[in-house]
């Protein structure tokens, strides 16, 4: 596992969704999907059933890279929100926090606008989980994983021993 992996618990997951199924109520959009950079799916909410999500998430993940590039030539950083419209259906993707993306995809029954606000203020409430989690690993899991090996190391002595 690499220094930046994050690891996600349940509780993180619960917060996460709760998070997603508000921001759908609220934009009145039709489902929404949290997924990493490298294209794994985090978590998903709302009318998913038609949509195969993890080729979707690597996709997603793929155009949230190749649109970096694109920033990078024009001098961004890198552009924080994308947003795809097509005929009948939308996607709105932002960045939240520093290795996710928050994808949602809307219909003509909400706006942009609407979708922007809600997803503004999901990704921000979002980062802030990420940061909780980060500080949690950096902190008190490590104190965890410590106490854990030196059980597991004394217990393995016993065995070896008898």
């Amino acid at each position: 596992m690499s220094d930046d992996a994050l690891i996600i618990y349940e509780a993180e997951i619960k917060k996460i969704e709760t998070l997603l199924n508000r921001m759908l109520k609220g934009a009145e959009a039709k489902c929404a999907f949290l997924v990493d950079k490298d294209g794994h799916l985090i978590c998903r909410q709302g009318f998913t059933r038609t949509i195969d999500t993890t080729a979707l998430a690597a996709l997603l993940a793929g155009s949230f890279a190749s649109t970096k590039e694109i920033a990078r030539l024009v001098g961004e950083e890198e552009f924080s929100v994308l947003f795809h419209q097509g005929k009948k259906d939308h996607i709105h993707m932002s960045l939240a926090g520093e290795r996710s993306i928050l994808v949602v995809v809307f219909d003509d029954r909400t706006t942009i606008g609407m979708v922007r606000l809600y997803a503004k203020e999901t990704a921000a409430e979002l980062t802030k989980i990420f940061q909780d989690v980060q500080a949690k690993a950096q902190t008190g899991e490590a104190a965890v994983t410590g106490e854990f090996a030196d059980a597991a190391g004394d217990r393995l002595d016993d065995i070896f021993q008898d």
